[in-house]
């Protein structure tokens, strides 16, 4: 059975974002959608003026934008920051509300383990002794919970995800598939020509309101623990190493690789397919561009770019270049052999010009 779709005044949608409406506010949405797929009972958004030019063949009933555009037909909503209200009516309208899907009866559990109300636990999930699970937490089939650990309340773990011995999970943390918290951290010590495990006997700690992609890799701390604070979302595929912090608020794209022990601060930014050394130091509000390669610390309000990383208008400076080294390479050649001529004639001697009379 279908789900009726919901029937929304503009007045109402306006008064839940604090906007101001342009146009009629009796008008009824029954949808979200982009510029391109929205129809005629939907609303859509506008983020940036550059999008304007979409609009003109948008079948949208309304949009939500920064400042009333007077070429657009539609109603309109103004507010300051047009994606994120219409992400809040999203959530707000269009999402299905949570509703408990009990315990499978194949739960595979250990000793002394703690579940909260209203949990949703799917079949082939298995949580290890001494779990404890919050209140309304999601756990969708295959997912694997190791001794000692802690789940907040609220959470969502995606299919076959696998959360290792003794590592917490804040509140509302949406762990995607694939992903593994708390793996091993890669430590060895060499002796007599061969590789020697070092244990990891720590954890992981994700805080609150932390997004981990599909197939994230936490490693957990050789000692202490491997820390991601607050608001921070990570993308797919990223590696974390051992004893690894990334502070509140920061953003990390697909495909980033963070070597051990280094402290990424808060609302950083690092582009895809970054590669950020062991034991650095990256400050406050950095940002990385995408395939840098950071083998040193970045002190606050920087944006790096290139491998090595350098401040990014002299790595710009430094790319520029490259498409006119062979013909520089040539040039220098022909200026080497020009010496080399000068130097025989006698005209030049040690890299002095001899004066000519």
């Amino acid at each position: 059975m279908a789900i009726p779709s919901p029937a929304i005044s503009l007045a109402d949608i306006a008064e839940f974002v604090q906007g101001r409406i342009e146009g009629d506010p009796a008008r009824v949405i029954r949808g979200v959608a982009s510029l391109q797929e929205a129809g005629p009972t939907d609303l859509s958004y506008i983020a940036q003026d550059r999008f304007l030019s979409q609009t003109r063949e948008s079948r949208a009933a309304a949009f939500i934008v920064a400042h009333r555009f007077a070429e657009v037909p539609q109603p309109q909503i103004v507010v300051q920051n047009p994606a994120y209200a219409f992400a809040r009516v999203v959530q707000q309208w269009f999402v299905p509300a949570y509703r408990a899907r009990g315990i499978a009866s194949d739960l595979v559990k250990g000793s002394e383990v703690r579940i909260g109300a209203d949990a949703s636990i799917w079949s082939s999930v298995t949580l290890g002794d001494r779990v404890t699970i919050g209140a309304r937490v999601t756990l969708y089939p295959g997912v694997f919970i190791g001794e000692e650990t802690e789940i907040g309340d609220d959470c969502v773990l995606y299919p076959n995800v696998v959360v290792r011995e003794r590592c917490t999970i804040g509140r509302r943390v949406v762990i995607h598939s694939g992903t593994v918290i708390g793996s091993d951290g890669f430590g060895y010590v060499q002796h007599d020509g061969r590789h020697h495990k070092v244990p990891q006997i720590g954890g992981v700690v994700l805080e609150d309101d932390v997004e981990l992609g599909a197939n994230v890799t936490v490693d957990r701390a050789t000692f202490g623990m491997t820390r991601i604070r607050r608001g921070t979302k990570v993308d797919n595929l990223v590696q974390i190493a051992h004893n690894v912090e990334i502070g509140e608020d920061t953003i990390v794209v697909a495909q980033v690789g963070i070597a051990g022990s280094t402290r990424v601060g808060s609302h950083v930014m690092i582009g895809g397919q970054a590669g950020l050394a062991d034991h650095l130091q990256i400050a406050d509000r950095v940002l990385i561009a995408a395939r840098s390669g950071v083998n040193r610390s970045v002190t606050s309000d920087q944006i790096v770019s290139g491998a090595p990383a350098m401040p990014h208008e002299q790595a710009l400076k430094a790319q520029a270049l490259i498409p006119h080294l062979p013909e520089m390479r040539q040039r220098l050649r022909e200026l080497q052999k020009r010496v080399e001529t000068l130097e025989r004639a006698g005209v030049v001697r040690t890299g002095r010009a001899k004066k000519v009379r």
